[in-house]
């Protein structure tokens, strides 16, 4: 069987491939404190995860990434939303999972930053990267309904982050 049946076409609309992975304990969330070199992020809180390689299915790549950036192996990952970024082209199409770790679990730091434990309570005063006040609350509350959100994000002319979500989860 040959690639043709698949239509690829370079002048239609692109995605690379990106996982963000949530790690709950308890009412705290792990999130990584950026390395001074991510720019505008610099600082800012975020979920693990990044590109996924060639060959590399969605899970285990999340299951890498967290490895790579907080030196843990959560058993439980699971996907809980789809979000398309139109930035491009190519644009990302980010694979949102979220897992659990036990009480004892104790990340360690590495070359993209440094994991911390963000109390749920406390997010809204956390620097979060600009998209994780929506989306941490959404996947969390999909976890728990064993459901899948759909969303995009654009940006608008002033530069603002517009999210929108489909009807309802799958």
């Amino acid at each position: 069987m040959s690639l043709a049946g698949q239509r690829l076409d370079p002048r239609r609309y692109t995605v690379v491939p990106r996982t963000l992975s949530l790690l709950v304990r308890g009412d705290e969330v792990l999130l990584l404190r950026l390395s001074a070199d991510r720019g505008d992020w610099a600082g800012r809180l975020n979920g693990l995860g990044g590109h996924i390689e060639p060959g590399e299915d969605v899970l285990n790549s999340a299951r890498r990434e967290i490895r790579e950036e907080a030196g843990l192996s959560p058993g439980d990952l699971r996907l809980c939303g789809v979000v398309m970024i139109a930035i491009g082209p190519p644009g990302i199409g980010l694979f949102v999972l979220v897992g659990s770790l036990p009480a004892d679990a104790s990340p360690q730091a590495g070359p993209e930053g440094h994991p911390e434990w963000v109390r749920l309570d406390r997010l809204e005063q956390s620097p979060l990267v600009e998209d994780l006040p929506t989306l941490i609350p959404r996947a969390l509350a999909c976890h728990a309904a064993r459901e899948v959100f759909l969303a995009s994000y654009r940006y608008a002319e002033d530069g603002g982050l517009r999210i929108s979500f489909a009807d309802s989860a799958v």
